[in-house]
């Protein structure tokens, strides 16, 4: 539910999903409740959908965008629940498309869909601009977890936020997650650089885009994901793990060890999907190279490290093996939210805004520094 918060829901919204589903289905099996709850959701989805069509209407489009990217939020949140072979969450991920491209569409966001040329297939992604200048500006790469999507990130402002700042993001359903996965079966793989390549590649291409200024931050999984990429593409000049995934593979043995076949609703299953394998036995064994042992020492850029001091998926104690590993960056950074600024669970999702704008913060920051040593002769002149 925070989640669903972070990423623009609204709570009396929320609550309306949700609170019919506290006495209802008590007596049915984990997958009839899981099912209900997807019901509930997308009839939430739903409803904003019509009320954003009689909004454009009546010639009201901001409105109908804002209550189009309400929906989007929900109908993820409820795709993202259900078992990979339940066929109406198919429908209800197209939904949340359709609902984000009207979104962009109606409040003439800056924000424009593209495609990241990746092998024989591409990437899909949200290019999102800063107004042209006489230079060329800096870009942030925004990847995934393990089953979040390119709109949720978009949900969350992060990309707003860098844009008043005038700094660009390029946000991308990687290899394993969102459109990537789900309408194109590409999955993921250990070795995350080629997908950063591939980025880094399609910036490059941007003429507006500094290729000497472009960053990787990457959430939950993407805490894997973004510090490997980050270790073998050396044009890549910043980056952040928001959460440190230092060891995935031992979180995923302890886990079936502790938590066994069902730690959450159709996991398992998911994993291997989102891994390509067939068998858990398969993907157990495949988890044991997903680490950053050997990996993070290699990073040689300024990176930055934000962790919830109270994580229940990841604990803290993998920010702290990350941070120490970062013996070549030359700007090693490590920041523990704790109680006081919130901010403590698995990827802020508790206080995702208090994360949001201290990362961005940094962003701008490290950007300063590297802009003088990018370009010296800029150094002086307002």
């Amino acid at each position: 539910m925070n989640l669903a918060l972070s990423v623009g829901g609204h709570i009396g919204e929320i609550d309306k999903a949700c609170r019919p589903l506290l006495n209802e289905g008590n007596d049915a099996d984990e997958d009839a409740q899981t099912q209900m709850f997807f019901e509930s959701w997308c009839e939430l989805a739903e409803t904003l959908v019509e009320l954003a069509n009689e909004d454009e209407a009546a010639g009201r489009p901001r409105s109908a965008g804002a209550k189009l990217a309400r929906a989007t939020a929900y109908y993820q949140t409820a795709e993202r629940m259900q078992a990979r072979t339940f066929a109406p969450r198919r429908a209800a991920y197209a939904a949340s498309l359709a609902s984000f491209d009207r979104h962009l569409e109606l409040t003439r966001s800056p924000a424009q869909k593209v495609e990241v040329p990746f092998g024989a297939e591409s990437l899909p992604g949200i290019l999102i601009r800063p107004p042209a200048t006489a230079r060329r500006t800096p870009c942030v790469i925004f990847w995934n977890g393990l089953d979040s999507t390119k709109e949720q990130i978009f949900g969350t402002g992060v990309a707003q936020e860098l844009l008043a700042r005038g700094i660009g993001s390029l946000i991308v359903d990687t290899p394993g997650s969102g459109e990537a996965l789900r309408l194109r079966n590409l999955t993921a793989s250990v070795a995350t650089e080629s997908w950063a390549t591939a980025c880094v590649d399609f910036l490059e291409d941007q003429p507006d885009i500094d290729p000497q200024l472009i960053g990787l931050v990457a959430w939950s999984l993407g805490g894997y994901y973004g510090p490997r990429a980050t270790a073998f593409e050396p044009r890549l000049s910043f980056g952040v793990a928001w959460g440190s995934n230092y060891d995935w593979g031992q979180v995923q043995q302890q886990r079936l060890a502790n938590q066994g076949d069902r730690p959450v609703p159709h996991y398992w299953d998911h994993v291997q999907w989102v891994w390509g394998c067939d068998n858990l036995d398969d993907f157990i064994e495949l988890s044991e190279s997903i680490n950053l042992r050997g990996v993070a020492d290699k990073i040689s850029v300024p990176y930055l490290v934000v962790h919830g001091e109270h994580d229940r998926q990841i604990d803290v104690g993998y920010a702290h093996q990350l941070y120490a590993d970062l013996t070549s960056s030359p700007a090693p950074a490590l920041k523990i939210f704790g109680d006081r600024e919130g901010g403590v669970e698995h990827c802020s999702v508790d206080n995702m805004l208090v994360v949001r704008d201290y990362i961005c913060d940094w962003i701008d920051l490290t950007l300063a520094s590297l802009e003088d040593t990018a370009h010296p002769s800029r150094q002086g002149v307002a």
